[in-house]
């Protein structure tokens, strides 16, 4: 029989989702797979809609807080706003477009936590090599 689970432990878990859409997610924690999944679905519909994000659940006392923890690549074609797309059906898509240098940057302040440079300006390159 495994452990029981203390009420007061926090579990962090990061999920790769399609933003807009219900998955099933996680189960041995305890959780409801359909609540979770709406709330998910709820949370990436506003902004990220057909794109592939990584999402942040935080457990505690079997109840599920979520936030999106976005990648370089979900902020850079969020930035280029080229419309809603079934990612289920279009395959290898080529993304074209402009990008401002202002909107590189903010996409670099965003991501500064989570970079390796030492400052703004590697983190820029980062982002133009992503």
């Amino acid at each position: 029989m495994p452990p029981k689970l203390d009420p007061s432990q926090v579990v962090d878990v990061y999920v790769r989702v399609t933003g807009g859409e219900v998955e099933a997610t996680i189960g041995p924690l305890g959780l409801s797979l359909k609540k979770i999944g709406e709330d998910i679905a709820k949370e990436t519909a506003k902004d990220w809609k057909g794109l592939c994000v990584t999402v942040k659940l935080t457990i505690q006392n079997r109840q599920a807080k979520v936030s999106v923890v976005p990648s370089a690549a979900a902020l850079v074609i969020k930035a280029l706003k080229e419309p809603e797309r079934n990612w289920k059906k279009t395959k290898n898509i080529k993304h074209n477009g402009n990008i401002l240098l202002d909107d590189v940057t903010k996409i670099a302040k965003v991501m500064k936590p989570r970079s390796m440079a030492k400052d703004l300006s590697g983190t820029v390159k980062e982002i133009l090599g992503a």
